[in-house]
């Protein structure tokens, strides 16, 4: 109130002085006036002020109810609190307690369950990879369902649910021992989705149109392998593909594609030989240049053997062979003495010594030279990996055992066209010795003749 009052004096002061300026505007105002003015100004305040003073009093009755309420409100919410909080502790008592009895009840279920549910959640695992799968499908997921089923403390497995892991079980067993067909969506090697019948061999391999198979557990999907083993394994997967019945040989993998995937990998005979790269093709280059020699040289020995053989057996000399050609020498010096013919045979010998060891020579050298190329090969492969190793590092075994292969091709290339060079150097080299020991046996003879007949 006191505040009101200071309010009101304020306000007159402000209003007198607002009116003394107008009247001191117009003209000039005497103290009587003056004290009229403020006394009728005072009464209007007055007046102003009981009328806030009561529109003041009613909004703090209307202020006061509406906190009543409030604090009405919140005891109720308080109450609602306190029974909700009583009755939480009391869900939890019997919660625990249903829970004890639960678990006495169960006694050895809950093992039982706990097993079931570990052996689900491997079957699902197991079946996922399993090549039955590929024509059995939707058992992992089930098996997968299951298991987080029993893991869940509200729910229970039912008699079904055992009897169908042990039917899951079971049948995987079962389908191991068997081959079958069956068909299928099959991704070719260009990308391409082929209807084909794809043979299933137990849980360990699939093959279709004699070609082996991929299964991608991920995505349900099979596909031909990218790279088929040697032909010696296709073969038999091709004659498994065709039989009917009865006993087949098949190149089966026990893993279930673990080997398969290593021998697909592993280079073929002539992805090695590109691994010796210009040392290898040099090797294999003289090697078949040795081939060809020797072969050249064994039908021509051979034809030669032939031709004196039947020489042998003719006492007419002819020009087609070299013994006739040397038998000739006689004729053609009847009266010269045997020490003069002796000359005579020998140069003749001489004469065709060169035609009968043609090219052997290069054999040999061929036969020592492949090795050094071979080493060659080696040395430089071996210089390649060291370099690799000082640039990466020796963290990758596989950088380092790649480069040792590659650089070991060429000395393998290069025994691989020694070793049969030198049998054939061999074995044409005492065919031509044989034939150049009848032409000087033959010779004696002639020899000894003509010293007889001197005699």
């Amino acid at each position: 109130m006191k505040l009101i009052k200071q309010f009101s004096k304020v306000a007159i002061i402000a209003a007198s002085v607002a009116m003394s300026s107008a009247a001191m505007a117009d003209e000039p105002m005497n103290l009587d006036a003056l004290l009229k003015t403020l006394e009728q100004g005072q009464v209007a305040q007055t007046k102003e002020n009981k009328a806030r003073e009561a529109e003041f009093k009613a909004k703090e009755s209307e202020q006061l109810s509406m906190l009543k309420s409030l604090e009405q409100n919140r005891n109720a919410k308080l109450q609602d609190s306190e029974r909700l909080e009583t009755q939480f502790e009391e869900n939890e008592i019997k919660l625990s307690n249903l829970s004890d009895t639960l678990s006495k009840r169960m006694g050895s279920l809950k093992e039982l369950f706990g097993v079931l549910q570990q052996v689900s959640g491997d079957s699902s695992n197991k079946f996922m990879t399993s090549v039955v799968s590929a024509e059995i499908h939707g058992r992992s997921d089930e098996m997968s369902e299951l298991a987080q089923k029993m893991g869940s403390t509200t729910r229970l497995a039912s008699i079904e649910d055992i009897e169908k892991v042990w039917f899951e079980l079971q049948r995987e067993m079962t389908e191991q021992g068997k081959v079958k067909r069956f068909t299928a969506d099959v991704i070719v090697n260009g990308g391409e989705k082929q209807a084909k019948e794809v043979v299933r061999v137990g849980a360990f391999n699939l093959i279709a149109d004699g070609k082996y198979l991929n299964y991608n557990s991920a995505t349900g999907t099979l596909s031909e392998l990218t790279r088929q083993p040697v032909s010696r394994y296709t073969a038999t997967a091709g004659e498994l593909q065709k039989a009917t019945s009865g006993l087949t040989d098949f190149a089966l993998d026990p893993t279930g594609g673990s080997i398969l995937g290593l021998l697909v990998q592993a280079p073929t005979t002539e992805e090695q030989i590109h691994q010796g790269d210009t040392v290898g093709y040099v090797i294999i280059g003289v090697g078949i240049v040795a081939l060809l020699i020797a072969l050249e040289r064994f039908f021509a020995l051979m034809l030669m053997g032939m031709k004196i053989n039947r020489q042998l057996k003719d006492s007419t000399a002819r020009d087609d062979n070299p013994l006739g050609r040397v038998m000739k020498v006689k004729d053609q010096y009847p009266n010269v003495a045997y020490d003069t013919l002796e000359l005579k045979l020998s140069e003749a010998i001489l004469r065709e010594m060169p035609k009968i060891t043609r090219n052997l020579t290069l054999i040999k050298i061929i036969s020592v030279v492949a090795p050094l190329l071979g080493l060659l090969g080696t040395v430089t492969g071996m210089i390649n990996t060291f370099q690799a190793i000082t640039l990466f590092g020796t963290g990758d075994p596989k950088l380092m055992a790649g480069g040792i292969s590659q650089a070991l091709i060429t000395t393998v290339l290069g025994l691989v066209v020694a070793i049969p060079t030198v049998f054939l150097y061999t074995i044409l080299n005492t065919r031509s010795k044989n034939l150049l020991l009848i032409l000087q046996e033959q010779s004696a003879g002639i020899i000894a003749e003509r010293s007889e007949k001197g005699a």
